[in-house]
């Protein structure tokens, strides 16, 4: 309070100085008098001023003299009381999240832990390593691979359903004759390679899966072909009676990139055919999203990802994998259940890096390679299935093209048709696993139903995992039943 009365003295004291040099330049007064009076106002308003920085230093003094004493008590305080009430950062109530360091220590030790494998197997069995040995597969008699024609042979189905579809729009076949031959079309893609591959000696298990993955990636992309084309033909209100342009459809109509957009029955070609053929996708549309152009350093490290993970995968199975299962064979066929475990855990090890290298090579190398080169727009072929809290969640998001088949052509038709989610999500289930086990049993020549089994499986434990186990408890198990199932 002292220090702002004087404060505002000072100032009054200063105002007053100043109206009385006024006042005195105003009165009637020779030069002398006049420059004494000035004098004497200059000199007052000088000393005001020396009398205000000495009361602002004296204030500086005073607030460094405060800040010093609260100093000093916050030091004494600390000295007699350095506890307050928090959580342990590794408990659940701390709200701490920043686990990066044991993360990278997992990194670490996982290294360490499979240098020490490959140093012993490297050990055990030498090198075992032979690129020459793989490519002589392909080259031995090369006028003789059933697989590779079968292939070729595909090509006869996918021009069937593209003349079951145009008969369909121009009206030739009615809708009950088209849905049987799609069906009888659809029905011999399936069974006529499984013979061939059960029959013929000469097709390979590799070649068994390589072809029947490709005939049944083929079945889905008819089915939807079929579906889409039905489904235009309900929302046609005049059916066309030639190949052409719908009239609905401008024909200056573009889409992104430049594309022309297409409508029904204007897609019935076969440049649309194949093209749907080879696009990353098992949905059909009439007209894809389309990437403005070609990125060519995008598609050159796609391609160079693509044969760094075959040479890998190949030296991996050749190194690490065919050891294991030859030393695996005896306790098989002793049933020796202790063996037989040891044998499966190590076995797990090198098929689950195996696995998650060909999920590398396939879902990203692989088709962002082919969606660069078509420049299909929709990348999206696959979502953070890595942070899977339930079963459910890495099935919808580990493979976005099968998910988004299954949803559209089997899941919500069945809903539609008045079947409940459990019900349909049962089905859906029923058949992945019929395929799981299409593609394992037919190629290997043994039916043993293990990975329908085991495809079926995955719903009871979806409802346990659902129920009982949230957050990262939920993730290990699902990390544990990729890694061991």
């Amino acid at each position: 309070m002292g220090d702002s009365d004087a404060a505002g003295a000072l100032t009054r004291r200063r105002r007053a100085t100043l109206a009385a040099g006024r006042s005195a330049s105003l009165l009637p007064m020779n030069g002398r008098s006049a420059a004494v009076c000035q004098d004497s106002v200059t000199a007052e308003v000088s000393r005001d001023d020396g009398q205000g920085k000495r009361d602002r230093s004296l204030e500086t003094v005073r607030s460094k003299s405060k800040s010093e004493k609260k100093k000093c008590r916050n030091d004494i305080s600390d000295r007699l009381s350095c506890h307050k009430t928090q959580q342990s950062l590794l408990s659940s109530a701390s709200g701490y999240s920043n686990y990066r360091g044991v993360l990278n220590w997992c990194v670490v030790m996982l290294v360490l832990s499979n240098a020490r494998l490959f140093l012993e197997n490297l050990l055990r069995y030498g090198i075992l390593v032979d690129p020459i040995q793989v490519i002589s597969l392909f080259l031995n008699d090369p006028y003789s691979w059933p697989a590779a024609c079968l292939v070729i042979v595909s090509n006869v189905f996918i021009l069937v359903a593209l003349y079951t579809e145009r008969q369909l729009s121009k009206g030739s076949f009615t809708e009950l004759v088209g849905f049987l031959v799609h069906c009888t079309n659809m029905a011999v893609m399936l069974t006529f390679p499984a013979a061939v591959v059960l029959l013929v000696p000469s097709v390979t298990p590799v070649g068994g899966v390589f072809v029947l993955g490709t005939y049944t990636i083929l079945f889905l992309k008819l089915y939807s072909y079929k579906d889409v084309n039905m489904w235009c033909r309900e929302l046609s209100t005049v059916k066309a009676k030639k190949l052409a342009r719908s009239l609905s459809c401008p024909s200056g109509q573009t889409l992104n990139g430049g594309d022309r957009q297409v409508c029904y029955p204007g897609n019935l070609t076969i440049r649309d055919m194949y093209y749907f053929v080879f696009a990353p996708t098992l949905c059909y549309e009439l007209n894809f999203p389309r990437s403005p152009n070609i990125r060519m350093s995008f598609l050159l490290r796609r391609l160079f990802e693509m044969l760094f993970f075959t040479q890998l995968l190949v030296a991996l199975t050749q190194q690490w994998m065919i050891p294991i299962i030859q030393s695996s064979m005896k306790p098989l066929e002793d049933m020796d259940l202790s063996r037989m475990t040891e044998r499966l855990l190590r076995l797990a090890v090198p098929n689950h890096l195996m696995w998650l290298m060909f999920f590398y090579w396939f879902f990203h190398s692989s088709l962002n390679f082919t969606a660069e080169l078509l420049r299909f727009g929709d990348r999206q072929f696959y979502k953070d299935w890595w942070n899977s809290e339930s079963v459910t969640y890495f099935w919808q998001n580990w493979n976005i093209p099968v998910h988004k088949w299954c949803l559209r052509h089997f899941y919500k038709p069945l809903l539609r048709r008045g079947f409940s989610k459990k019900v349909s999500q049962s089905a859906v289930f029923f058949l992945s696993a019929f395929f799981h086990e299409y593609l394992v049993s037919v190629p290997l020549r043994m039916f043993r139903l293990w990975a329908f089994m085991g495809m079926m499986a995955q719903l009871p434990l979806a409802w346990f995992v659902g129920h009982f186990l949230r957050g990262n408890y939920g993730n290990a198990a699902v990390w544990i039943s990729i890694i061991i199932g």
